[in-house]
């Protein structure tokens, strides 16, 4: 019988002790002596956010394919069991077999956002692993680093052996076999880094300098020998279509944050969102047919039990066979009590139509994405969403049923106006107004509710952005607070609300995100003094990180409210991920101009991405 790693008398003192004992439903066991491999996959934030993630399931699902490999999880330990576990000197521990994650031969992390960073350290510093990858020994596992926030890794590049830099079924068996044959033959901690070093996409950081210039700026970034690549290529899957998928995920003993089966129905995105990371680093659009997902949704809910599909996407609406798939589903589950969640959609006919038929009576929110309040905005960003598209899709909404809306909006945009912050609340109050105009009293299924809410500004490495320089903390909530008076002054203000995010986590988040390699010693030190779980507000004290960057001897605004010049060096430059430098530029360029960029469907723009992937993109795949 399998022996837990915290006793009776601690799990009943913590809070959802089943965060922590595995053997969940579709969780894989295997016997450690017939395997070769041991990989413990991380995910550096609580359970129920790491449980809801779909590319570890992807990975745990394709490692433990392997006859010669055994993936187990990990996620940070909350707070009052990280408490007991340091007054204890209890090791983290892996769930499936509950052994010490320093026994692994690998520790898997994907970054998914700047804010876990420290809970990386924390993972770590549980783990008996030093903090520091030069300090390992043969005896620690390989720390190895994925996910999007790997596209800038050099803030962490200290703490970290290797980054994969790419979709992880491209590499990964190639990886493992390689330092399957490395041990087989004795090598050393250093020898199998090397080797890694010489595959595709993958970046060992201490085979790398960076030096710099006078006022702070990358000089050169740099190979410290000649048998390391200069540069790194992202690694992506050509076909989407025969790569393995989770048939089996995993389901949780606890409500997670996404307690439902998600089908992922294409790769990419075809809009160039001038502020958007995600639309940029998966590139080109690669879709999933529709007898593979058919497919996909009779295994994965037979296996689950789930009573609820999400489909999956940058943008669901541009999925070519989206009509196809969704009346499917409808057709083949609806009568067996399956809910079919809908994220991403563009507002128009179809897609309301599709709603109407997925959701219940009381039809929940609908969501909007303006991210700016004037139309002059949004060219700037190239969100290719006109007022008439919104109002239009709002109008269509409310004569469907529905009577509340959520509305997203981002602060401290580029050329960014006092006209274009008081448009978000004048572009609530027109849509507020339209509920009245559209739907009859008798018809109406109480108030309209409006829910404005806003996000700061963070510009992110490979995008056209990636020049801009970020409002300060200050600026940021001068911003808000015109948007809360001005909604205050709006007719229909009883029916809107308005949110707006912290403003000194976004600025954190805006260090993070386009910082150099001097950042690293900033994290450490302020995870010492205490930093975790930045990324909840409970947690997050900003005086300690301010501190933190003034002891390190580090200027704030250098990272933030500085415009970049065209030619500077960025910290991510030597990575390669098909969308050429040139033309992210240029798209800097043309927001400047207001100019609009047509979607990938309408016209190429000569990104670079289908040439990087062999001439394959969206408009020439069907």
């Amino acid at each position: 019988m399998r022996k837990l790693a915290l006793s009776d008398e601690i799990l009943m003192t913590i809070e959802k002790p089943a965060r922590y004992i595995g053997n969940e439903v579709n969780s894989v066991t295997k016997d450690p002596d017939q395997i070769d491999i041991r990989f413990c996959m991380c995910f550096p934030d609580v359970y129920e956010i790491g449980m809801s993630h779909l590319g570890i399931q992807i990975l745990y699902d394709l490692f433990n394919r392997r006859q010669d490999t055994w993936c187990e999880r990990v996620y940070s330990p909350w707070v009052d069991l990280d408490r007991i576990m340091r007054e204890k000197e209890i090791p983290l521990f892996a769930l499936e077999s509950q052994d010490p994650v320093k026994d692994f031969d690998f520790l898997g992390i994907t970054i998914q956002y700047e804010m876990c960073y420290t809970n990386i350290l924390q993972i770590l510093d549980l783990s008996k692993i030093p903090l520091i990858a030069r300090d390992r020994t043969d005896e620690d596992p390989i720390v190895i680093g994925g996910g999007p926030c790997t596209y800038n890794p050099e803030p962490l590049a200290d703490f970290f052996d290797l980054f994969y830099i790419g979709e992880g079924e491209t590499v990964y068996d190639q990886l493992l076999d390689t330092y399957k044959e490395h041990r087989k033959n004795g090598g050393s901690r250093q020898d199998f880094l090397l080797r890694a070093a010489q595959i595709p996409g993958i970046y060992v950081p201490m085979f790398y300098e960076t030096t710099y210039l006078e006022d702070g700026t990358v000089d050169k970034f740099r190979p410290v020998r000649p048998d390391v690549p200069e540069v790194i290529e992202k690694q992506m899957a050509l076909n989407v279509n025969p790569l393995p998928y989770p048939m089996k995920p995993i389901v949780p003993f606890i409500k997670v944050t996404q307690d439902r089966v998600v089908l992922e129905i294409q790769r990419g995105c075809i809009r160039g969102c001038r502020f958007c990371q995600a639309g940029m680093l998966y590139r080109p659009t690669r879709e999933k047919d529709l007898e593979v997902l058919k497919q996909y949704a009779y295994e994965m809910l037979k296996n689950t039990g789930h009573e609820e599909i999400s489909l999956s996407s940058l943008s669901s609406s541009d999925y070519s066979q989206l009509e196809e798939l969704v009346q499917f589903l409808i057709e083949e589950f609806k009568g067996q009590g399956i809910n079919i969640s809908l994220p991403s959609l563009r507002i128009d006919s179809f897609s309301l139509d599709v709603m109407s038929k997925v959701q219940d009576v009381r039809k929940s929110s609908l969501t909007f994405a303006p991210e700016a309040g004037s139309q002059r905005l949004r060219n700037v960003i190239n969100k290719g969403l006109t007022e008439e598209d919104i109002l239009n899709g709002a109008r269509l909404a409310f004569i469907g049923g529905w009577n509340r809306v959520k509305l997203y909006f981002m602060l401290g945009l580029p050329t960014e106006t006092e006209e274009d912050i008081r448009g978000i609340a004048h572009l609530s109050e027109k849509i507020a107004e339209l509920y009245y105009e559209t739907v009859p009293k008798e018809n109406r299924s109480g108030k309209c509710q409006i829910v404005a809410s806003t996000s700061f500004f963070v510009p992110k490495p490979f995008t056209p952005f990636q020049w801009a320089r970020m409002c300060t903390k200050e600026e940021f909530l001068d911003k808000a607070r015109t948007v809360n008076l001005e909604i205050k002054n709006q007719l229909n203000r009883k029916s809107i609300k308005y949110n707006w995010h912290e403003a000194d986590v976004t600025v954190l988040e805006g260090i993070f995100a386009r910082g150099d390699r001097r950042i690293g010693a900033a994290i450490q030190l302020a995870y010492e003094r205490g930093a975790l779980y930045d990324a909840w507000s409970e947690y997050f004290d900003n005086e300690r990180w301010m501190k933190a960057f003034e002891d390190c001897g580090l200027d704030v605004d250098f990272y933030t409210v500085r415009e970049r010049g065209e030619d500077e060096v960025f910290p991510w430059d030597f990575i390669r991920i098909g969308v050429t430098k040139r033309h992210l530029f240029k798209e800097w360029e043309r927001a400047a101009q207001k100019i609009v960029t047509p979607n990938c469907r309408e016209k190429c723009s000569g990104c670079g991405a289908a040439v990087y992937g062999g001439g394959v993109c969206f408009e020439n795949q069907n």
